[in-house]
């Protein structure tokens, strides 16, 4: 049985190997300028204006969150429908508590105000 993963194993270390190698090669050989210009942040061309750091607001992870969510259930609502009639009434209950999970969901995330944009 261990001799199936073999190959496996054997990508698997010639990948490290080859990355270390490459990683250790390129601190010992390469050339090493540093200077105010390369520690400089670089926007197009142009020198950086305004705030360096600006602190992302949590709402736009929030609605990124649930984008992913509610956009998975397309994922998982695709093979249900290609396969609707193999599945019969049990494809058809699991798919429906599924889409009940989601609605919950999508009414309390509207109920809490995650929705709103302010």
């Amino acid at each position: 049985m261990i001799v199936e993963y073999i190959p496996i194993i054997y990508l698997i270390v010639v990948g490290l190997v080859f990355g270390a190698i490459t990683v250790i090669l390129s601190a010992l050989i390469g050339p090493r300028k540093d200077n105010q210009e390369k520690q400089a942040p670089y926007e197009c061309g142009l020198p950086s204006e305004g705030i360096h750091y600006l602190q992302t607001p949590v709402k736009y992870y929030i609605v990124a969150l649930l984008f992913l969510i509610f956009d998975l259930e397309c994922v998982f609502l695709y093979p249900w429908a290609v396969h609707f009639d193999e599945l019969g009434i049990f494809g058809f209950v699991a798919m429906l508590l599924f889409i009940v999970i989601l609605l919950v969901s999508y009414v309390y995330d509207w109920k809490k105000g995650a929705l709103e944009w302010e």
